[in-house]
């Protein structure tokens, strides 16, 4: 595999709560060296990212309610405006899988619906052109038929794509990824992030029907990439 063929690929992740603005310029001018997809990280950091990556083909994307998705759907829904607002050109939501678990799936799909249609309205005021929406599923909390409901929701809600788990107690797996690949209609992304730190499982999940993948290891799974080809790391 050639490293072009890759890298629009990945989203380098980094969430770590006590990353700091210097880390946040190493990561964007490494996101911007080895063209990722995009670099996915706290809100509060967006304007800077934004300015960093401005001109390049790196999306900045901002991770709203990270990691338990149980802010209220207001706060959810101001927080993925107000990302946007400030130059976010993708949201990675975290659904309220919790609210999943108990069986409230009119109420995750309404609170979901109110950060999509937020979402876009302000891409929409603002002339930004299209901003994707990612939902975080959580899907090895749930078991196979809520993990098709939350597919579901995802679909009806019109987000753009649907991401297998936080990562942060959770791991993402083949299993999950061809699930959520046959739940969801072809317009629909399958995500796959947590714990997905080899090149291995990164072609794992490329292979099982992903589209993109999200991982802190973005650099490592590059360098062994350039060793595996015998390029100069």
């Amino acid at each position: 595999m050639r490293a072009e063929d890759l890298t629009k690929t990945l989203d380098l992740t980094v969430v770590e709560p006590d990353m700091t603005e210097e880390d946040l310029e190493r990561f964007c001018a490494a996101a911007r060296e080895h063209h990722f997809a995009a670099l996915c990280t706290h809100p509060r950091f967006v304007p800077r990212m934004a300015e960093l990556l401005k001109g390049c083909d790196v999306k900045s994307c901002a991770v709203i309610d990270f990691p338990a998705g149980d802010s209220t759907p207001l706060e959810r829904a101001q927080q993925a405006d107000r990302a946007v607002a400030e130059g976010a050109d993708e949201i990675d939501v975290v659904m309220n899988y919790q609210a999943m678990l108990r069986g409230d799936f009119t109420g995750v799909r309404d609170d979901l619906m109110r950060v999509v249609r937020a979402v876009r309205g302000r891409a929409a005021n603002d002339a930004r052109g299209d901003v994707l929406v990612k939902v975080i599923i959580e899907a090895p909390v749930m078991n196979d038929k809520v993990k098709r409901l939350a597919c579901k929701i995802v679909d009806d809600v019109g987000a753009d794509f649907a991401k297998t788990c936080t990562g942060v107690t959770t791991r993402a797996t083949v299993h999950d990824v061809e699930l959520l690949r046959d739940a969801l209609p072809e317009r629909v992304g399958v995500n796959a992030c947590g714990g997905v730190d080899t090149l291995e499982a990164v072609q794992a999940m490329i292979g099982a029907g992903a589209a993109r993948v999200g991982t802190s290891q973005a650099l490592a799974v590059m360098a062994e990439l350039a060793a595996l080809n015998g390029d100069a790391a």
